[in-house]
């Protein structure tokens, strides 16, 4: 029987790492991002839906480090900016090349004129066993709304966790610990879809979930 020993969570943003290996960090496996294994290589993102996107992602890099994968795919939806966000995210407004201060301004200041500030999060993970194994796909939303200005300090890679203020709480994402994010944000919930399937999977029951 395969046993899992090692994973590479593939991405290059710090912030997006650190928060999925928050919530698998009880498992016994070795993670790695792709500055971890020096992968260089990227693949253009050309699918309709964050779903064929990060399948994209995940083919791509199992195929590449040879080692069981995970991709992920995340954006907003901004009611009041409808279809200008979504798998364009990162992409959209100051650009993918962007610092995450300058893509941040850029959004604040394109929000200020809206009062709707309504928004949603989106994130699909994509898992790949092996570069033949059939893709294995994990869901999360968080609804919420956009603050006026940057509430909190945020880790790289993640500048939104700054400004979305998730329903039903006081405080924007950042302002939480990683712990606290990860059950209740859009990546932490399919993150922990993730866990529970390793868990089930390769793992005996004496690792318990860390909810």
């Amino acid at each position: 029987m395969f046993f899992m020993k090692e994973l590479l969570i593939a991405t290059r943003n710090y912030g997006k790492h650190k928060e999925i290996e928050a919530i698998l960090s009880t498992l016994p496996i070795k993670f790695y991002n792709l500055n971890d294994l020096s992968i260089k290589e990227d693949i253009e993102e050309t699918g309709d839906s964050y779903e064929v996107n990060a399948i994209i992602k995940a083919k791509f890099f199992a195929e590449l480090s040879g080692i069981p994968t995970l991709a992920d795919d995340s954006g907003i939806q901004v009611e009041a900016l409808f279809h200008e966000l979504g798998i364009h995210t990162r992409r959209w407004g100051a650009g993918e090349n962007a610092t995450d201060e300058e893509w941040l301004e850029y959004f604040l200041n394109r929000m200020k004129k809206e009062k709707n500030k309504k928004a949603c999060f989106f994130t699909t993970l994509a898992f790949m066993e092996s570069k033949d194994s059939k893709p294995l796909i994990f869901t999360g939303i968080c609804e919420g709304i956009i603050t006026d200005k940057v509430e909190a300090e945020y880790l790289p890679g993640i500048p939104l966790s700054a400004t979305f203020k998730p329903k039903g709480l006081p405080v924007v994402y950042s302002a939480l610990s990683v712990e606290d994010k990860g059950k209740i944000s859009h990546r932490g919930r399919a993150a922990k879809q993730f866990y529970d399937f390793l868990q089930d999977k390769y793992f005996k029951a004496d690792y318990y979930a860390i909810f």
